[in-house]
């Protein structure tokens, strides 16, 4: 993880950490990169944003420092950020931003960069990007006279986006009631007409963006709503989304959660039934649950893990092939269609199955058994977030657990890439006994390096 980029993006307290400096340096720096090897006069950078209020401000800041080193800027406005992804080739783009925090309260915000391909930028090229507005590696290079970038809009953004979706499915939806959760993020923009489109009737749910709700109570980091919600108004399922929806999460019919990993194991096996699994194998991460991987094993499909992080996910089913995977929290990548993890395009996929199958999804959701998985989350200072790691106590407590859990579950024990957090996760057969280990390690961390 590097000094400014995370693992999705620079992040931070907008106008506190994000600072409008900070944002228009990356902007200058970022096209200087990204445009090394471009032929165009005036390189070409779209931008989107989510609903959080700052976007605004950070937007003007990143146009700013572009078109200050001769870069035109084509602005999509508040979009998804698969949008981004997606149309920075259609549009023969050399970069896109997406200026969003994803799924972290309103008053943060973020800056994910896209190469020309559509893929997140590599290790190396962000390395580059930090260089020279850390380090002063190199001299901005600012344009004077018709050598300057200008700025238009993409008005037909959205809609693009939208009948991309639509084209990566074979069923409508006539029929189906469902609840949609937009987190008062960008999927308030696309949603209902999506579905609707695809011939649902559907029932909105924090679709009203002011600025500061944004994932606030509400997405998919917050699925009691829905849960309710769903169960209520006795619809087929719901889906949720959080701020710049590339995660999703679901509700069956009977309110209950469905993961990212409940998601791959129903698309896996769908799609090995079509023969439309590549290499019959799967990509998840350290964190995917014991029950997706055995249900991996017991269905003859391969499972591969890596960091977390939807980036790694992606570098691994690029290098070998693969065409699905994702994150249990509901990061998920179809390679056929996208570049990037993609809520919409995950839900109108799983919406497709159950239509297909003429099923209800508490139904279609029982072939995977989901192990009991405790999660806590320890807030520590900066030092610690470096520290905790080589702690001699902390680690030893880790291998007590293990001992203690044996082959019946496991720890993990990391710190999060996006905030100043270490995540504490046991998962095994008894509830009470993970719970118990787990507030115990997670207790340590704080009393050691909690801020």
């Amino acid at each position: 993880m590097g000094r400014l980029f995370g693992t999705d993006g620079a992040r931070g307290v907008a106008n506190t950490e994000l600072t409008i400096e900070l944002a228009m340096n990356i902007g200058r720096a970022a096209a200087m990169v990204l445009t090394e090897s471009s032929e165009r006069k005036h390189p070409k950078i779209l931008i989107g944003k989510d609903t959080r209020l700052s976007g605004d401000m950070l937007e003007g800041a990143l146009i700013a420092g572009l078109c200050s080193v001769g870069a035109d800027v084509v602005l999509l406005g508040v979009v998804p950020t698969p949008t981004v992804a997606y149309l920075v080739k259609k549009y023969n783009a050399d970069a896109g931003i997406m200026i969003s925090a994803s799924h972290n309260p309103f008053e943060f915000n973020g800056i994910k960069i896209f190469s020309g391909t559509g893929y997140k930028l590599p290790d190396a090229m962000e390395e580059k990007i930090e260089a020279i507005v850390l380090d002063n590696a190199e001299e901005y290079v600012c344009q004077q006279g018709d050598a300057l970038g200008r700025v238009t809009r993409a008005d037909e953004a959205v809609e693009q986006y939208i009948d991309h979706v639509i084209r990566t499915v074979d069923q409508r939806l006539d029929g189906m009631r469902i609840g949609i959760d937009c987190s008062n993020g960008s999927s308030s923009v696309t949603a209902e007409k999506l579905f609707t489109k695809l011939g649902a009737e559907c029932f909105m749910l924090s679709d009203k963006p002011d600025g500061v709700n944004i994932n606030d109570r509400c997405g998919s980091t917050h699925m009691e709503n829905l849960q309710q919600f769903v169960v209520k108004n006795h619809l087929d399922l719901g889906v949720a989304f959080d701020g710049d929806a590339d995660r999703c999460l679901a509700v069956d019919d009977k309110g209950q959660l469905i993961d990212g990993d409940f998601l791959m194991a129903i698309c896996a096996l769908d799609m090995a039934s079509r023969n439309k699994l590549s290499r019959k194998a799967v990509v998840g991460t350290v964190m995917s649950n014991l029950g997706f991987q055995r249900f991996c094993a017991d269905n003859g499909l391969k499972f591969e893990a890596t960091a977390v992080g939807d980036r790694y996910v992606l570098e691994r089913m690029l290098s070998e092939g693969y065409n699905l995977g994702g994150e249990q929290s509901g990061h998920v990548i179809f390679l056929d269609y996208a570049t990037t993890g993609d809520g919409q395009l995950t839900a109108a996929q799983l919406l497709s199955i159950v239509k297909r199958r003429n099923a209800k999804l508490s139904d279609i959701a029982t072939l995977m058994t989901h192990y009991p998985q405790v999660l806590i989350n320890v807030r520590v200072t900066p030092e610690g977030k470096k520290q905790f790691s080589d702690d001699p106590e902390i680690n030893g407590k880790i291998e007590q657990v293990k001992k203690e859990l044996g082959n019946d579950g496991r720890i993990l024990v990391r710190m999060s890439g996006t905030e100043p957090l270490v995540r504490v996760m046991l998962e095994g057969l008894d509830e009470a006994l993970i719970g118990r280990l787990g507030q115990e390690t997670a207790d340590l961390i704080k009393a050691k390096y909690g801020s």
